[in-house]
């Protein structure tokens, strides 16, 4: 299970374990003022929303057009490390991962 370092909403700076599967945005969604997911994955809204840690943001791989037109058509602030948590797959290679969530919009 990897440990993810995670800054919430309130600048507070978390340790979250994570399962090996998946995807992030399932435990930020458990969190106590985590990620929505209304749409619970499918890449069709904003609302799991997060910053990757720029160290981080060359070990994932690249997002893909649906992710990046969400982002682009329903987040306003959107800095070059914004991407949606339910298209992050989980593994044991992100140990260490430091996110952000993002503001609600």
């Amino acid at each position: 299970m990897p440990m993810l370092r995670v800054i919430n909403r309130d600048g507070v700076e978390l340790e979250l374990k994570a399962p090996d599967s998946g995807v992030l945005m399932e435990p930020l969604r458990d969190m106590d003022d985590g990620v929505t997911a209304i749409c619970g994955g499918m890449c069709s809204c904003a609302t799991c929303h997060v910053y990757i840690d720029e160290a981080w943001v060359s070990k994932l791989a690249p997002p893909m057009s649906d992710e990046t037109d969400m982002i682009r058509d329903l987040v306003s602030y959107r800095p070059a490390t914004s991407r949606l948590s339910c298209q992050i797959p989980l593994s044991p290679a992100l140990e260490g991962l430091r996110v952000a969530i993002a503001p609600e919009e």
